[in-house]
């Protein structure tokens, strides 16, 4: 049921006001930095808090505990689309995008303020469990705001191509963090290829996490320039708004909630296998109780935004061939093509440094194919007044199904095989297939009108 909304927005609203750059700027900056936050916790999961909070005496489960903490955040993120999507429909879009950037921000620069366990025993785990909830609970509710800002301004015929840019902050936002964390480890070199310096762990691991705060400011500048969307504003003038968002999408909308959750589901278990358990399986030491590839953190980094350079090419390119042959049809092909990458683990992981870039650079286009579309197709499944909500229920939905757990069943799966990716890769194809079901029982949505 629909209510009048108390937003002290006009009542009726032209055309969208907002310029083209302000709205590529807007929804690329706030994910540029949702990325970047993500990946420097990603990398710190991998290279400190093993050492600094969970110093459990074995490697693995000092990894896994450090994981499990990463994957906590995933749980916070579905409340956390709830509460900023039903603040993003009822109030609108702009004020909801610039609450999930300070909290997402705020909780980043203090988890750079953090005790560690020598300092403060299983006092400091928690305080970091805490602030990994904040990070994820903003999560919630910034790609989707960021996606229909990008998509309800954009030029009829190019939603896709502009559902992109947001899509682009996931490149930029490694290449930022990586390059950052690479810096300093170059600056502080280690003697011990399987771990960082004394002086990276001592307080250096702690820059990237502060230097976040110079990136929310940029970004709050940015966003507080924008204007609402024609879309919302037609919302409100027709007296649409929804009272409960929540319960109106369950309601008429809870087969897109199943399906958004399931299309998504391939695109999470490919990213956070691509990001986060490779670099692990990089660094790990041949001759380990669980071996990897024995590369040092500095090689294999590099080696990896070679990869995310890719990531960021075809996340581009993605967004004019769904707008061109349609996204479902786009993304059947690509996750066909994930599924057969699955399979393709230990042959490419097997096969030297130019097996591993090949797994890395088409891991990574395949991504970019996978993602792009997403930040058009997941909007589109929805109507304007209950958009925010449905989009940021399943692309975080899908965070706990794919993201949550992704890391943590990929140790143990790589543990189970001895060391071998075989099953990781195994489970990928798996995740991928269940995603082609998903896009097989769905409708195109490219001519479907946003306004609706």
């Amino acid at each position: 049921m629909s209510a009048p909304t108390t937003s002290t927005l006009p009542a009726t609203t032209a055309a969208p006001t907002n310029p083209r750059s302000r709205v590529v700027l807007a929804s690329l900056i706030g994910t540029t930095i949702e990325f970047y936050d993500f990946y420097v916790y990603a990398t710190a999961a991998v290279l400190v808090f093993p050492h600094l909070f969970f110093p459990t005496g074995n490697e693995t489960t000092a990894l896994l505990a450090s994981f499990a903490v990463f994957g906590a955040a995933m749980v916070a993120r579905p409340i956390g689309a709830l509460v900023f999507g039903h603040f993003g429909d009822r109030r609108g879009r702009k004020a909801t995008l610039v609450g999930a950037l300070l909290t997402m921000g705020i909780a980043t620069f203090l988890i750079g303020l953090l005790p560690t366990f020598a300092q403060v025993g299983w006092f400091a785990p928690l305080l970091l469990v805490v602030l990994r909830l904040a990070q994820g609970f903003a999560l919630g509710g910034e790609w989707s705001g960021a996606a229909l800002v990008a998509t309800e301004n954009a030029p009829a015929g190019k939603r896709a191509w502009y559902g992109t840019f947001p899509q682009v902050g996931a490149p930029l936002g490694f290449i930022i963090a990586n390059g950052l964390f690479l810096a300093i480890a170059l600056a502080l070199p280690s003697t011990d290829p399987t771990r960082p310096s004394d002086a990276f762990l001592e307080w250096a691991w702690r820059i990237p996490f502060l230097f976040s705060a110079v990136m929310v400011i940029v970004g709050l500048w940015v966003r507080l320039r924008l204007v609402e969307s024609d879309a919302f504003t037609k919302v409100v003038a027709t007296k649409r708004v929804e009272k409960l968002p929540l319960a109106a999408v369950f309601k008429s909308n809870w087969r897109e909630l199943i399906l958004g959750t399931f299309i998504m589901l391939a695109t999470y278990v490919l990213f956070y296998l691509m990001t986060t358990f490779t670099l692990g399986y990089g660094r790990a030491a041949t001759d380990a109780p669980v071996p990897g590839l024995g590369y040092s953190y500095n090689s294999f980094i590099l080696m990896m935004i070679v990869g995310v350079l890719f990531f960021g090419a075809f996340t581009l390119a993605s967004g004019p061939w769904a707008d061109r042959h349609g996204r479902r049809k786009t993304l059947i092909v690509v996750t066909l093509a994930i599924i057969g990458f699955g399979l393709l683990f230990v042959p490419l992981l097997g096969a030297g440094f130019f097996g591993v870039m090949v797994f890395l650079i088409l891991g990574f286009s395949l991504m970019g194919m996978t993602f792009g579309p997403m930040g058009a197709l997941l909007p589109e499944l929805f109507p304007t007044s209950v958009r925010y909500t449905g989009s940021a229920f399943a692309y975080n939905m899908s965070s706990i199904l794919g993201a949550a757990v992704a890391p943590f069943i990929a140790i143990w799966l790589w543990t189970l095989g001895g060391g071998s990716p075989f099953w990781v890769g195994v489970y990928l194809s798996v995740m991928a297939v269940l995603t082609l079901v998903a896009l097989l029982l769905s409708r195109e949505t490219r001519d479907i009108d946003i306004e609706a």
